[in-house]
């Protein structure tokens, strides 16, 4: 049987990157899905692929930084198939610059993308867990929680890793929260990864500078979103049952 056989699970961001290959491998172990996302055109590719892989899938365009949308994606799942097993916080983003050039606009907008829709979605789906006492809360940090040095070195990223640095710290207050429930608590923190938003900048650095992501990699290439989306399918399976609080890195050795 699949890993994640008729369990019920949500997807933020899940129009692209990430969050589209989480989706899809959810999909190829048996999951049902709920997935979320602001961009209604992406969106629909990927919940279309979800469904070529054998799965039922519900979307909904909204944006989960506000309560409203948070809200009814949570709502929604239930909705459609009476239950919520997997949510998957995966929202996020930045606008880099120095730190002494940083416009306090910018630092906000990170802040909010990063940490908002993960607090919103999060309070919205525990009490529905909380009363089935199971459940399974995987959150998206980063390799950045601990500072990179292409973005710091060439853009500056202060915003983006303190906000994956507060993913890390989200995870590890909610799992002792949620532990009497049964609630499994985690996030992953992935590295370099050739997706489409960041893929041809990552790899142009690989060209042209010295602090480049494979330089700086010990495994020497840039990951692939399926292998993010592997170490969050095992988040969410049983296999990860006794694992709670942690930050699992998916990073090529960083």
């Amino acid at each position: 049987m699949a890993r994640v056989q008729d369990k019920v699970a949500i997807v933020t961001g899940a129009a692209m990157g990430l969050g589209a290959a989480i989706a899809l491998r959810l999909a190829e172990e048996g999951a049902k899905l709920m997935l979320g996302d602001i961009d209604a055109d992406a969106l629909e590719t990927s919940a279309a692929n979800a469904k070529a892989a054998g799965a039922e899938v519900e979307t909904l365009v909204g944006d989960v930084t506000e309560e409203g949308p948070a809200a009814a994606l949570i709502q929604g799942a239930l909705d459609r198939f009476g239950q919520l097993d997997i949510l998957v916080n995966n929202v996020g983003g930045s606008r880099n610059s120095k730190i002494w050039e940083m416009p306090v606009e910018d630092w906000d907008h990170t802040v909010k993308l990063n940490l908002r829709g993960t607090f919103l979605c999060t309070r919205a789906a525990v009490p529905h867990m909380m009363e089935r006492k199971a459940g399974k809360i995987i959150c998206l940090s980063s390799g950045a929680r601990e500072g990179t040095p292409w973005t710091a070195y060439y853009q500056g990223g202060s915003a983006y890793s303190a906000c994956k640095a507060g993913v890390h710290g989200f995870i590890r207050d909610v799992a002792l929260e949620l532990a009497e429930y049964n609630i499994n608590v985690n996030a992953v923190g992935p590295g370099p990864i050739d997706t489409e938003r960041a893929g041809a900048t990552l790899r142009q650095m690989n060209e042209t500078v010295e602090y480049s992501p494979n330089h700086m990699t010990p495994l020497g290439r840039l990951g692939q979103p399926k292998e993010v989306a592997d170490a969050v399918l095992f988040l969410a399976s049983d296999e990860a049952s006794y694992i709670s609080g942690h930050t699992l890195a998916v990073a090529g050795g960083r």
